[in-house]
C-alpha cells in the first residue's frame, strides 16, 4: 500500500498563490500518475491536473495557465502550484497516486486525506 502525506493549503485572498506537496511512501511499488483532484461544496470529485512519470502533464480546463503541477521521481513527491486563485478553487484537494504493485500488472489508487484551500477577501 502506498502512504500519502499532503500539506500546503490554508487561507489565501483572490489572486494569491499557494503551494500543494504530496509525498508518497512504502515498499514494493512503482508510481505511475500522479495528481491533484478537488471536491468543491456541493460538487463531485474532479480532476485539477495529474503528471506521467515520464512528466506528460494535464489540466482541467478551469486552472490551465494558473496552475502548474510538477513531480519529483526520486523523492516520490508531486507538487501543485497554484497561482491568481479565485474564490471558485475553494475546495478540498486530495493528492491521487496511481502505482503497480511489483509482481502485479494492476493499476491501483491511493489518497490523501485531503487538504482545504479557501479563497476569500
Amino acid at each position: 500500500q502506498v502512504q500519502l502525506v499532503e500539506s500546503g493549503g490554508g487561507l489565501v485572498q483572490p489572486g494569491g498563490s499557494l503551494r500543494l506537496s504530496c509525498a508518497a511512501s512504502g515498499s514494493g511499488f512503482s508510481i505511475n500518475a500522479m495528481g491533484w483532484y478537488r471536491q468543491r461544496p456541493g460538487k463531485q470529485r474532479e480532476l485539477v491536473a495529474y503528471i506521467t512519470s515520464s512528466g506528460s502533464t494535464n489540466y482541467a480546463d478551469s486552472v490551465k495557465g494558473r496552475f502548474t503541477i510538477s513531480r519529483n521521481n526520486a523523492k516520490n513527491t508531486v507538487t501543485l502550484q497554484m497561482n491568481s486563485l479565485k474564490p471558485e478553487d475553494t475546495a478540498v484537494y486530495y493528492c491521487n497516486v496511481k502505482y503497480i504493485r511489483d509482481s502485479s500488472s494492476i493499476l491501483r489508487d491511493s489518497w490523501g486525506q485531503g487538504t482545504q484551500v479557501t479563497v476569500s477577501p
